[in-house]
């Protein structure tokens, strides 16, 4: 009985050095050095896969399209607001959203092959104040 409460103890105390060292941890993987080069990289993906003739086929495209603009821009907006958390929000926001109706403009170029939808926009827009709100609100936590 002894050496299980001396086991219970000694886990309670290793406690605190676990979730310093998950937080050290998380600090590292989301220090803004690091998302900033990830961000530029996935705003290029998403260009080349919105200009793209035929772009290849992906596992999200059983779910729509709109969820394949859904998933792309919240992921952008939550990177972008974690790479420059000092920038304001709403101008992220603003920026991704013209970058989301540049795109549609672009995919109205009828040698390109694609087309465009403001609805597209619309959802680009949509996730990406949902995925801003939530960025921000965990940025709020960290501190």
């Amino acid at each position: 009985m002894r050496f299980a409460a001396s086991a219970i103890a000694i886990a309670f105390a290793a406690r605190p050095t676990m979730a310093g060292w998950m937080q050290r941890l998380g600090q590292k993987l989301f220090a803004p050095r690091l998302l900033r080069p990830l961000f530029w990289l996935l705003i290029l993906f998403a260009l080349v896969m919105a200009l793209l003739p035929k772009p290849p086929q992906l596992p999200i495209d059983q779910f729509g399209d709109k969820f394949a603009h859904v998933l792309a821009f919240a992921v952008l907006a939550g990177v972008a607001n974690l790479a420059w958390p000092t920038r304001s929000r709403w101008l992220i926001a603003l920026w991704l959203s013209a970058f989301g109706a540049a795109i549609e403009l672009l995919q109205a170029i009828s040698v390109l092959h694609r087309d465009s939808d403001i609805r597209d926009w619309v959802a680009d827009s949509i996730a990406i104040l949902a995925a801003t709100v939530l960025a921000r609100w965990l940025l709020a936590l960290r501190t």
